[in-house]
């Protein structure tokens, strides 16, 4: 072989190589085309998913949540600690560090910590209604779960007696059947001992 039919054949593999790396390619693209989705559908899926619904849910779920709680306190139980400290609201209470004085136009400086208690009393309250709420949860949780397991050990041992009841009549009936073939070879050990006895009998006969 001449170098230049080496040359055409080193021509020959390398745009043979070429094509079908661009073929590669092309299927490539394809596949990425086809595996592309739109953003509306993406959208969907998302949307749709279990636990992005279950965080809706429980989005709405707090919120409601959150307004019975801020209603127990403003309306509730806000006035019966505003009626025990002489009107003055929870929310008021704070120490004057430096009285506003509206001649020199002085703001006042204070230390507002009846801000901080109504954050503790909110905490408190929500705590406690959580607490309360999870615990009603569990319980019934409880109750159910005790229901099903009784119902699932009744279904067990129903299953278990049917179980028992059957290997006792497979039992029974085992016992039937080996009594009757006791009595039948014994029957035929009868019929062969009278029949050998007939037989000694004829033999004596014939001498």
């Amino acid at each position: 072989m001449g170098q230049a039919d080496k040359d055409a054949l080193n021509e020959k593999i390398a745009a043979g190589q070429a094509k079908e790396k661009k073929q590669k390619r092309r299927e490539r693209r394809e596949k990425l085309k086809k595996e592309k989705t739109s953003f509306l559908t993406d959208f969907k899926k998302f949307i749709t998913k279990g636990n992005v619904l279950d965080m809706a849910v429980a989005v709405v779920v707090a919120t409601a949540f959150n307004a019975i709680v801020t209603g127990l306190v403003k309306n509730i139980i806000t006035p019966f600690v505003t009626y025990l400290t002489s009107g003055v609201s929870i929310n008021e209470w704070k120490w004057v560090l430096r009285p506003a004085v509206e001649e020199t136009d002085t703001t006042e400086i204070a230390v507002s910590y009846g801000l901080w208690l109504q954050s503790i009393v909110d905490f408190l309250i929500i705590a406690f209604t959580v607490f309360v709420f999870v615990r009603v949860v569990t319980n019934m949780q409880k109750r159910m779960n005790w229901r099903e397991e009784e119902k699932k050990a009744a279904e067990a041992a129903k299953k278990k007696a049917a179980d028992d009841a059957a290997a006792a009549a497979a039992a029974e009936k085992a016992a039937a059947l080996a009594k009757r073939e006791e009595e039948y070879y014994q029957n035929v050990k009868a019929q062969a001992d009278l029949l050998k006895d007939i037989k000694e009998l004829l033999e004596k006969k014939e001498k």
